[in-house]
């Protein structure tokens, strides 16, 4: 079944610098097709308007609009990561030469797209029925940049 939803990313020239980055970041992801302008305009014949890409099996549009919109956190895409390793991984490629880190897990990446980089297992200790445990992973987490999976774990388990 294709993809319905496709987010599209707007950049402000970047558009293809940005998704050499994430293609370069992300297993299995690649471009689909590049979209340039003609003399028709409005940008300079043969630039880049749009990139379709594939980041790890979720399409997005990257789009070179101009300087009128820029990215903020209310819009953020969560990395699933089953190890620290990961974790680990995309915290220090999405931080590099720019991007900021954050609070719990959230950081910008040098475009100022807003990611969230979470570990599986933290949803499953938040939603435990144990409210004390769930409780001590949450106050765990709030003081946490970059999440670490061994902290999350000590709470949970008490120790």
């Amino acid at each position: 079944m294709a993809q319905s939803i496709t987010p599209c990313l707007w950049f402000n020239g970047q558009a293809e610098e940005a998704t050499n980055f994430y293609v370069s970041v992300f297993p299995n992801s690649e471009v689909l097709e590049v979209t340039r302008y003609t003399e028709v305009g409005p940008g300079e014949p043969g630039s880049v308007v749009t990139i379709l890409l594939r980041i790890n099996g979720q399409e997005f549009l990257a789009l070179n609009g101009g300087p009128e919109f820029t990215f903020n956190e209310a819009v953020s895409f969560i990395i699933d990561c089953a190890s620290q390793e990961e974790v680990d991984y995309y915290w220090e490629k999405l931080t590099a030469d720019g991007g900021e880190p954050g609070p719990c897990g959230w950081l910008k990446d040098k475009f100022g797209v807003s990611w969230q980089v979470v570990p599986s297992i933290l949803n499953e200790y938040l939603q435990d029925k144990d409210r004390e445990r769930a409780n001590r992973v949450m106050s765990t987490m709030l003081k946490m940049s970059k999440l670490d999976i061994a902290e999350l774990q000590r709470a949970y388990e008490g120790r």
